[in-house]
This record gives C-alpha cells, structure tokens and sequence, in this order.
C-alpha cells in the first residue's frame, strides 16, 4: 500500500485536521454549556475556563490549518488546467458539475467562516474567563458562533468526502 503525496495532503487536510476539529466541537459546545455557577462551583469554574482556553484555541489553530492546507495545497491540485484533474472530471460530467458549482464553492469560501468564527469563541472565553459562567447572554453567543463554525466545517466535510469520492485528487 502507498500514498501519492496529494492523497496525503489530502488525508491530512480532511481526515485528520478536518475531523478533529469537527469531533472536538462536542467537548467544547459540552464545556461551554454546562459553564454556570450553578452547575459548577468557583474552583469547579476556574479549572473549566482553563480547559476550555485549551480546547478552543486549538480547535481554532485545527480549523486554520484545516482551511489553510486545504485551500493552498489540496485545492491547486484540484482546480489545475489538465482535462484529467478532479475539477475538469466534474464538469465534463452534467450529472457531476453540481459537485463543483456548489459544493468546491462552498469548501472554497463558506469554510472560511468556520475557523474566524471558531477564533471569535476562543477569543471570548479567553478574555472573558470566569466572567463567562455569570454572562449568560455572552455565554450564549459564543456557543451560537461555535456551532456556526461547526456547521460550516461539517458541511465542508459532507462535501470534500462526496466531491472526493466523485472525483479524486491524483
């Protein structure tokens, strides 16, 4: 069994970097919603909030390197000129070319959301700190913009898993 590098590439940027950030959304949505005094004592809110700056800056780096090797390392191999790559694949193909009219779209600017939403939370739980557990309205809008991010990234995901089945990079 061998890997050609762009099937690395392409295993790095969505099997691992991809899937982690989407698989530790669970813990950082459960972190931030249980984060309130009266589920949490002082202590309890003190080692929280320093988990969850842990968690949250780096599901925001995750998301970044996500995006960031996607979109300068997967997808040049995808769009390149040659009739044989994935993007000319799904456009000869009427019954295909919705997998890049919408779906390469998407991955190419919509995913971008998902780690400036994901910097936005980390940003909010590290300058708010313990004040978070007593703003509930701040509380609330970091978990609305977390799983905004998680939205993107997953349907990010969706696509890149079914445009890559359709077409593969080689």
């Amino acid at each position: 069994m061998s890997v050609t590098d762009r099937e690395f590439w392409t295993v790095i940027h969505g099997m691992v970097l991809g899937t982690l950030f989407l698989l530790a959304f669970a813990g950082g949505i459960a972190g931030l919603w249980s984060l309130r005094p009266a589920l949490v004592t002082p202590a309890g809110i003190r080692e929280r909030i320093h988990r969850l700056n842990i968690g949250v800056w780096s599901m925001a780096i995750v998301a970044w390197g996500t995006v960031i090797t996607g979109t300068y390392i997967v997808y040049p191999w995808y769009r390149d000129a040659a009739e044989t790559s994935a993007r000319s694949r799904l456009l000869a193909n009427p019954e295909t070319a919705l997998w890049h009219t919408f779906g390469m779209e998407w991955k190419e600017h919509v995913a971008w959301i998902a780690p400036i939403l994901a910097t936005a939370v980390a940003f909010i739980v590290t300058y708010y700190g313990r004040r978070l557990a007593r703003d509930d309205r701040m509380r609330k809008l970091a978990m609305a913009l977390f799983t905004g991010a998680f939205l993107a990234a997953a349907v990010a995901g969706l696509f890149g898993a079914f445009i890559n089945k359709a077409a593969p990079i080689q």
